[in-house]
């Protein structure tokens, strides 16, 4: 027999509840949240520290780049560099807050921290991702190992986030990492290319052909990572792959 839905006012109600008893608080300051105003588990100043980022960026890597540079074949980081992504849009450059928040997030206790990541992209950067016209979001996996260890997918829980605030639907199973690879903030930048390369695939069964794909991660450094997943998506016929990630290192 099933078990009928929990309708939505009693988890309002408990949801209420739950925080006369045990009050919300930011995950980054510890500043008590009012749920009242809003909702989530940061509060209002961290929120705004987490969305401040005004620099010019580079629409190819996501890099931070001068006002006034041309950036019309990527920036000096990555003209030279063929990717299989078309663009990337990040939420800020990886330092303060925001980098507080994606180490956090990177912790057991961290997705709802994750989610709501996921979500302030969405909302702060709308009109760059809604040009990508995506029409699926799957996120950068973990090998299997390292999830079971960790507990979960970052990634996956930002792309959740941002997918709800895109309206488009979050395919995690879409994109498998075949064999654990090295952390890529212990290699070298030369020997994260090979580090990465050939290590994710489609899943079985899944058909992306034609399919226009926001490929998300948490940081975005050379680029490595999200190319090679990317590239995967591309073999399988894609019709294009762009990247969202909430910080660029």
């Amino acid at each position: 027999m099933s078990i009928p839905p929990v309708p939505n006012s009693f988890r309002t109600l408990f949801s209420g509840l739950l925080d006369l008893v045990w009050p919300r608080s930011c995950y980054l300051c510890d500043q008590r949240i009012d749920t009242a105003t809003r909702s989530g588990c940061v509060c209002s100043t961290c929120r705004g520290e987490l969305t401040s980022d005004s620099a010019a960026t580079c629409p190819r890597c996501a890099e931070t780049v001068g006002p006034h540079t041309d950036t019309t074949a990527g920036c000096m980081n990555c003209r030279s560099r063929r990717f299989s992504f078309a663009g990337a849009v990040r939420l800020g450059a990886y330092q303060g807050k925001l980098r507080d928040a994606v180490l956090l997030a990177k912790h057991e206790g961290g997705e709802p921290l994750a989610e709501e990541l996921g979500a302030l992209l969405g909302t702060t950067r709308t009109a760059p991702l809604n040009a990508v016209a995506a029409e699926a979001v799957v996120p950068v996996p973990l090998h299997w190992q390292r999830r079971w260890a960790r507990g979960y997918n970052q990634s996956e829980a930002v792309a959740r986030g941002l997918a709800h605030v895109l309206g488009l639907p979050c395919r995690p199973r879409w994109l498998i990492r075949t064999r654990p690879t090295a952390q890529q903030r212990l290699v070298s930048a030369a020997a994260r290319w090979e580090n990465v390369r050939g290590a994710f695939r489609t899943g079985f069964g899944v058909r992306v052909r034609g399919v226009r794909i926001l490929l998300v991660d948490d940081v975005l450094t050379t680029g490595a990572t999200v190319d090679a997943a990317a590239a995967a998506l591309m073999s399988a016929g894609a019709a294009q792959v762009s990247v969202a990630v909430i910080a660029h290192r």
